[in-house]
């Protein structure tokens, strides 16, 4: 380990929870079966630690699911929204439709979540490893292999050399080389974050003798469909994160797998059903109003029920597991929080529009790639499109196309109605794959989401929170908080991963009173990433 990961966990030394020096918490998590109810406590009168969990997307499940399993440990999962699954949650419409906001691939790296879903959950819920393209109004001008089915070459060459550009001049290309200096260079420090973040990504490039057209062309819309928003409102910080990721990662990482339905339906459901099987309480339309402190510790938790019932609910610790503007939302009524200045100071962070379209369409379309990434309709707006009769189980005999669309940075299309959006949509498919011309649109589902997804633009680092806070028992987890040793970036960012919360458990385990060993041990091995509980 580290010396900056000795002194990331040394850091919280002081935490200590009240009536726990007796608990010994088991290292035994992902062999066990669930008992009735929660798991017998290891000596008669000891209660349980009571653990609320705030926000049940990616990070609040698998928090909630991971330390549901721990002896002696009552997990309740909050949440303000009617279902669980945070932004990617799905429901049915009117009309008995599955919709969800965003399709959401699974990259190779995401050994956690493979783990979790397959071995854990016992569920096979992916599509095989697919194919892609990105369009542009010019039509298809890349395509993109199943790396892990080329040739092996040496980082980042496979990236380079399979990825077939049908546009983009060689030339152009290699203007970007001077830019892998910066990309092995970075660290992911957080001296290379404040040294890089307020510095815009399209400064950057340009810095480094990126040509505009292989800016415009490659990494522009990397970044539209990758932090959502265009290069001159990104950090530099996060572009680099994020082409470490994409280019430095090991050729095959950048093969991807889909849900074939949605999240909700195919992952999160299962997975809700182990946390209270394991006894873990899920409470949903139900929000946090405020919390009660003595000594420095949350002692109760203040909730409002969606009928306007008021609750109060004691807890030894507190993780927050919510986006920006969830936080933000927490800080307008809790003037406990918004008392202490790194909480006050996210309101100095923003958020981006997001938008979903699906199009049901009268007749069977043929459809080059299941995947595409689309740029250069609009200067400020990423977006992409799926083929849902290939993804979906549900579509995958119907006789008709059904299409879904995902836009990010989507504040110019929030206003128009559902009935122009999906005009739009249909129109700007048409350009990118022409055999969309002559098809009609039959119906449409449009959902939108304002303030749903995180914007890293420039100077925001110095505004996120770290995992651990002034409360002794509060912790955060989640894609935007500071996680040593890696710090926020778009390895921590866009996996849809339980490891972004390892180090807020880690923590808390490593610091009950009268640990064992062995329990110290296991909350290194959290804090490294190297538990078995974490890897295939």
């Amino acid at each position: 380990m580290t010396a900056s990961q000795r002194a990331f966990v040394s850091s919280f030394t002081n935490v200590s929870l009240n009536n726990v020096a007796n608990t010994k918490f088991s290292n035994k998590t992902t062999n066990r079966k669930p008992e009735q109810g929660r798991w017998r406590m290891e000596s008669d009168g000891v209660r349980p630690n009571r653990i609320a969990v705030i926000g049940a997307g990616w990070a609040g499940l698998g928090a909630a699911h991971h330390l549901a399993q721990q002896e002696n440990t009552e997990v309740t999962l909050i949440d303000a929204a009617p279902s669980v699954g945070g932004l990617v949650a799905g429901w049915k419409t009117k009309k008995g439709q599955d919709v969800e906001v965003g399709i959401h691939g699974m990259w190779r790296p995401y050994f956690n979540l493979f783990h979790l879903v397959k071995r854990e959950l016992g569920l096979d819920p992916f599509t095989d490893w697919t194919r892609s393209s990105q369009r542009s109004p010019k039509g298809k001008v890349v395509e993109s292999p199943i790396f892990n089915d080329m040739p092996r070459l040496p980082s980042p060459m496979g990236t380079f050399v399979y990825t077939k550009f049908l546009d983009l001049p060689l030339v152009d290309r290699l203007s970007a080389l001077p830019l892998l200096e910066a990309v092995i260079l970075w660290d992911n420090s957080d001296e290379a974050w404040r040294k890089f973040d307020k510095m815009t990504a399209k400064e950057l490039f340009k810095q480094y003798g990126c040509s505009e057209r292989v800016y415009k062309e490659a990494f522009e819309p990397m970044l539209l469909v990758g932090l959502f928003a265009p290069g001159e409102q990104c950090s530099a910080a996060g572009a680099l994160g994020m082409l470490y990721f994409f280019i430095l990662a090991h050729q095959a990482d950048f093969d991807v797998v889909w849900p074939r339905g949605t999240v909700g339906t195919k992952i999160f459901a299962p997975l809700v059903d182990r946390i209270m099987s394991y006894g873990g309480k899920v409470r949903t339309a139900t929000r946090l109003q405020d919390v009660v402190i003595e000594d420095n510790k949350v002692k109760s938790i203040v909730t409002t029920s969606g009928t306007g019932l008021e609750e109060s609910l004691d807890v030894d610790a507190l993780i927050f597991s919510v986006g920006i503007s969830g936080l933000q939302g927490i800080l307008r009524n809790s003037k406990t929080l918004a008392s202490r200045e790194e909480f006050r100071n996210t309101n100095n962070l923003s958020s981006i529009d997001v938008m979903a379209v699906r199009l049901y369409f009268d007749r069977k379309i043929r459809i080059e790639f299941d995947s595409n990434a689309c740029f250069g309709f609009d200067e400020m707006t990423g977006w992409t499109y799926f083929n849902l009769n290939a993804i979906h189980d549900e579509f995958n005999d119907a006789d008709k196309t059904v299409i879904e669309a995902d836009f990010y940075h989507s504040n110019q299309l929030m206003p128009m109605d559902d009935g122009e959006i999906a005009e739009e949509v249909r129109r700007r498919l048409c350009i990118a794959e022409s055999t969309f011309k002559g098809a009609v649109v039959e119906d449409y589902v449009v959902v939108r989401v304002p303030r749903g997804v995180t914007h890293f633009r420039p100077g925001s680092y110095q505004d996120f929170m770290d995992t651990t806070t002034s409360i002794e028992n509060v912790f955060m987890s989640g894609d935007w908080y500071v996680q040593a040793p890696t710090c926020c970036c778009y390895r921590a960012t866009r996996i849809a991963d339980t490891y972004h919360f390892a180090s807020c458990l880690a923590a808390f385990l490593f610091n009950l009173m009268r640990c064992t060993k062995q329990d110290k041990d296991f909350a290194w091995q959290l804090q490294s990433g190297e538990s078995p509980c974490y890897r295939v």
